[in-house]
């Protein structure tokens, strides 16, 4: 399995996965030209993507959508509700509603519930062989009832959007930051880190921080929180890297 983020932020999201069988974009932000310069970057041409995995219907996750289903016919996966949230592609041909269990040649992706405010938003973990990938990202907290599900993955990427200081002592009119810390809304650093912290197992290889928020945090606080709180819970891990919002990661 090869996994590289293309972009991260409130500019737009887009991860590519790929296994021996697929080559799958979840979401697709910023805009067509951007996801086809990134994964060429990376010698995958759009043509050879097989599916597009739509986490939920914000901009900063579907803006280019349109345009990449028009120029390359890429099958797109996506809920019922978020169907119906999506008028501009409600006549395209290649469309296949999922509800938790999606099953991809062999490739399994468990699609569980996030807490977003949106009419429906999920988190992901995609398994292949012995293989494994955790996408959480856009939710305001992760339902203990997942912990089993998520527990010991290989990969995990992971949001961290933002320093609950920085936040409430910054720019963002009072609505904008109660939204932000709600249970509908992102991950701080401290959140992200507690979870990580009762996630990560002997099998981890490599966690991706994701979602910074360019306003309300910044990579070192990220980076800095997560390694504190695996030090207080005695836990030896530190590839830990954070995705950029124009800058690809390394191929993991």
């Amino acid at each position: 399995m090869r996994v590289v983020v293309l972009a991260s932020g409130s500019d737009g999201n887009s991860t590519y996965i790929e296994t021996d069988t697929i080559k799958l974009l979840i979401d697709m932000g910023r805009n067509a030209k951007y996801i086809k310069e990134k994964l060429e970057s990376i010698g995958v041409s759009p043509t050879e993507i097989n599916y597009i995995l739509i986490s939920h219907t914000h901009k900063d996750h579907v803006s280019a959508l349109k345009t990449f289903v028009n120029r390359y016919k890429t099958p797109v996966l996506l809920s019922k509700e978020m169907f119906y949230e999506l008028p501009d592609i409600k006549d395209y041909d290649k469309i296949t509603l999922y509800d938790e269990d999606i099953h991809l040649n062999d490739v399994h992706i468990n699609a569980i519930k996030s807490s977003h405010d949106a009419p429906d938003s999920r988190n992901f973990i995609v398994e292949y062989r012995n293989e494994s990938v955790v996408y959480v990202t856009d939710t305001g907290y992760v339902n203990r009832k997942y912990f089993d599900l998520l527990k010991d993955k290989e990969i995990y990427l992971f949001e961290s959007n933002h320093d609950v200081e920085m936040l409430l002592n910054g720019p963002y009119p009072k609505w904008l930051k109660t939204r932000v810390v709600g249970s509908y809304g992102h991950l701080s650093n401290k959140d992200s880190a507690f979870y990580l912290s009762k996630l990560i197992g002997p099998h981890t290889k490599k966690v991706i921080l994701m979602h910074l928020s360019e306003v309300n945090n910044t990579q070192e606080k990220a980076l800095e929180t997560l390694r504190e709180t695996l030090t207080e819970y005695d836990i030896l891990f530190d590839d830990i890297r954070c995705a950029n919002r124009s800058e690809i990661t390394e191929v993991i």
